[in-house]
């Protein structure tokens, strides 16, 4: 995969400590959820899409953290952080054993294949 990021010596060094630092606090929580995890997924308020994520989770029993950063309305700054880390563009943001898989229509195409069981029992294999 090739995603376009500039490239630190294009970025004055003064910068540079604003671009690392920038909500990095949402960012690690994120991390450490990722970590203590098997399924994670990332939302907002008032956005439908997260809701569908869980509601397919929920029906299939999948037990899941569920983090959620403001609404349209407003934290849409510190969500812009977790935008730019991962390069995914919209909420949810839907992770599998450390692994983001995309949103909830990524997930249902997952399900609707049996690749998301898949992952979820490779994972318990590794324990």
């Amino acid at each position: 995969m090739t995603r376009a990021i500039l490239d630190q010596a294009q970025i004055h060094p003064a910068a540079r400590p604003l671009i690392g630092s920038k909500h990095k606090d949402i960012v690690r929580e994120v991390q450490a959820a990722i970590a203590a995890h098997q399924v994670v997924v990332v939302g907002m308020a008032l956005n439908p899409f997260p809701r569908k994520a869980r509601k397919i989770l929920d029906v299939l029993g999948t037990p899941y953290q569920y983090l959620q950063y403001g609404s349209y309305l407003n934290q849409w700054h510190r969500r812009n952080a977790l935008k730019m880390w991962t390069g995914w563009p919209t909420f949810p943001m839907v992770f599998v054993n450390g692994v983001l898989i995309g949103g909830a229509s990524e997930l249902h195409k997952l399900v609707e294949n049996g690749e998301f069981s898949a992952m979820l029992a490779k994972k318990v294999r590794e324990f």
